[in-house]
């Protein structure tokens, strides 16, 4: 009997799992390997901070999303590609035909001087863990005004149109309580501006003007000076700041660096198309776990899901894998007052304006604040829980479409653009 197994039960090695669970060749088994007992949904994380969702909410038992699957509830501590095993926390050793590192990502927050200093978690917050969006929700409350800074301390980082969403959730916050007045917001990037893709960013930089959100970009922190409350930069720009909101260092996995399989934050070098691992045979890598060029983000676990899929089916039956991953990527942007934004782009296309997943009739639209976009935001989240983690078929192609978007804007001379 062959063995597959798949290292991390999060959204994309949840996915694998349930779209393999009736797929599998006869000859092989598949084993899921993962020691949480809760499966985290983490887009709630940006809510809790503002009191629209609690954190009880955010989880539910992992048991239901794994069903009729072989979950191996250990951590593993090694992984040893030459001899084709993975060696678990107890010192269990196995071995394996075919291996899934979906092993996802993590906050480093240590990575950054002072960050977690004497101010952690008192002046100084996260929102990327269930543990830091709950105590941001209590600073919050109790803000009375002064310098709110937002600083992504580098990229990459989960769902990086998360800060974004943050920074106008927290005007639409301070706005209903009547504050606004008293509060200074302050959007601190090491980008060169909102956002990586340049009409998306000139459009997302916009609203954060329109808002009165003030922008520091370039700016690549160095250190958190509690003392005087200052975060600063290694060119030595410094912001005060009355409440800090970080956006940590990223890394993958621990048993990606301990097994030297990563780069230097142990994400693990990826083939950017068919998701094989570039240094080791018989591994594919998907999710947060990768190195690639693409958002971390739930729908690009959802996209590579389906590439992945196909892809072990192949190896299984001897065939190589297909070149079937896009880099696709679609976000909602939360903007608040009950309105949000969505963007769809690959490793090749930025986000252009126009109607999806259908040309004229959308009925989402493209690069525009709308209630109906805010509606799918929140709408998604029933369509994870009992659609996308069961790996029931969903509308949207893994491979990213150019209809309905306005491709005119990619090209200065209209008669050699084709719009949908």
């Amino acid at each position: 009997m062959k063995r597959l197994l798949i290292l991390g039960a999060g959204t994309a090695g949840t996915m694998v799992a349930n779209h393999l669970r009736t797929k599998l060749p006869s000859g092989w088994s598949m084993s899921v390997i993962d020691p949480e007992p809760e499966h985290l949904y983490q887009p709630d994380l940006l809510f809790i901070p503002f009191g629209t969702q609690t954190p009880a909410r955010a989880k539910r038992p992992r048991a239901d999303s794994l069903r009729d699957v072989d979950w191996i509830r250990e951590p593993v501590v090694a992984v040893e590609p030459d001899a084709k095993c993975v060696v678990l926390g107890s010192g269990l050793r196995l071995s394996y035909d075919l291996l899934v590192l979906a092993t996802g990502s993590r906050t480093r927050p240590e990575e950054t001087e002072g960050l977690t200093g004497p101010l952690w978690r008192s002046e100084v917050h996260d929102f990327y863990t269930l543990e830091g969006a709950t105590a941001l929700h209590g600073a919050l409350e109790n803000f009375k005004g002064g310098r709110l800074v937002l600083n992504i301390v580098e990229m990459p980082i989960k769902c990086p149109v998360a800060p974004l969403e943050f920074a106008f959730l927290a005007d639409d916050y301070f706005k209903r309580r009547g504050m606004r007045e008293e509060v200074e917001l302050v959007y601190v990037t090491p980008l060169d501006g909102a956002f990586t893709k340049p009409i998306a960013s000139s459009v997302l930089g916009g609203m954060l003007e329109e808002r009165g959100i003030r922008v520091e970009s370039e700016f690549n922190a160095s250190e958190v000076d509690n003392d005087r409350r200052v975060l600063r930069s290694w060119d030595e720009r410094g912001i005060d700041f009355d409440l800090l909101v970080t956006i940590p260092t990223h890394g993958g996995a621990p048993v990606i660096g301990a097994s030297g399989m990563g780069d230097e934050l142990d994400f693990v070098p990826t083939d950017r198309h068919t998701l094989a691992a570039r240094d080791h045979d018989g591994i594919f890598v998907l999710g947060d776990a990768t190195n690639l060029p693409a958002s971390k983000a739930g729908s690009v676990a959802h996209f590579q899901a389906e590439v992945l899929v196909e892809n072990l089916q192949r190896v299984m039956d001897g065939r190589s894998p297909v070149e079937g991953f896009d880099g696709h990527s679609n976000c909602f942007i939360e903007s608040g007052a009950g309105k949000a934004m969505l963007i769809d782009f690959n490793y090749d296309v930025e986000p252009l304006p126009g109607k999806y997943p259908l040309p004229l009739v959308g009925p989402m639209s493209l690069m525009k604040e709308t209630r109906l976009n805010h509606m799918g935001k929140l709408g998604f989240r029933w369509a994870y829980w009992n659609m996308l983690l069961p790996a029931r078929p969903m509308l949207i192609g893994s491979r990213m479409s150019l209809m309905g978007k306005k491709t005119a804007l990619l090209n200065p001379n209209p008669s050699q653009a084709a719009s949908a």
